[in-house]
């Protein structure tokens, strides 16, 4: 059986919001999953489709993860990848500020809902490179940037993939597409094919090999 790779992790008995956005409505840029828990190392309760609205009960602090409701789904997903209307534009949660009401969340640790035994904070093994809506400076996308939208790859190299299971590692921010493995963490070839895979925060992924860019999340 394979292990699960994780540095650092601490027990955490309450995360409470120090800045929190109220209730409000928020769109995913790109699938996002819907987890149990503010952290990558929380199961997936589901995936909110891109362009999806949710509704935001409060954010952890900087909005890095945030409260959601999708469909009556309750679960979190990552701040920098829901965007609400502000000024007539879209902008990245994590980088709204001021503009939006504040309001207070708390989260109560709950093994049940870990991925990872011992919790979810402190120290992952690295961090993945921010995706399209995390590296957008100002938190403004642009009208026509759309959204992130994956082409799925041969049937053959998706299988190859699944039947073939590495060592899950956990990094530091979400899984999306358009998001960067960074380089000190193995990638393992696609034979017959220009991918790479891993397994990372609980899901297979496929990479472009020469960029190491999220192209495809194996579910």
């Amino acid at each position: 059986m394979f292990g699960k790779k994780v540095l650092g992790l601490s027990m955490v008995g309450l995360l409470v919001a120090s800045a929190a956005f109220a209730e409000t409505q928020a769109t995913a840029w790109t699938d996002l999953n819907l987890r149990a828990g503010p952290g990558p190392t929380y199961k997936i309760r589901g995936v909110i489709p891109a362009n999806e609205a949710v509704t935001v009960e409060g954010c952890l602090e900087a909005a890095t993860w945030c409260k959601v409701d999708y469909a009556g789904m309750q679960g979190w997903a990552a701040g920098n990848y829901l965007t609400a209307n502000i000024d007539n534009a879209p902008v990245a949660l994590t980088l709204a500020g001021p503009k939006m009401t504040l309001g207070t969340v708390t989260y109560t640790a709950n093994p049940d809902d870990a991925a990872v035994a011992g919790g979810a904070a402190g120290a992952l093994a690295g961090a993945l490179i921010a995706g399209p809506v995390g590296a957008v400076i100002g938190g403004i996308i642009g009208a026509g940037a759309g959204v992130a939208v994956a082409t799925p790859p041969e049937p053959q190299f998706v299988t190859y993939v699944q039947s073939n299971p590495v060592e899950t590692i956990y990094l530091d921010g979400e899984v999306v597409v358009g998001a960067g493995i960074p380089e000190p963490v193995t990638l393992y070839p696609v034979p017959g094919s220009s991918y790479s895979y891993i397994y990372v925060n609980g899901l297979p992924v496929m990479v472009e090999t020469p960029t190491r860019q999220v192209v495809y999340i194996v579910r």
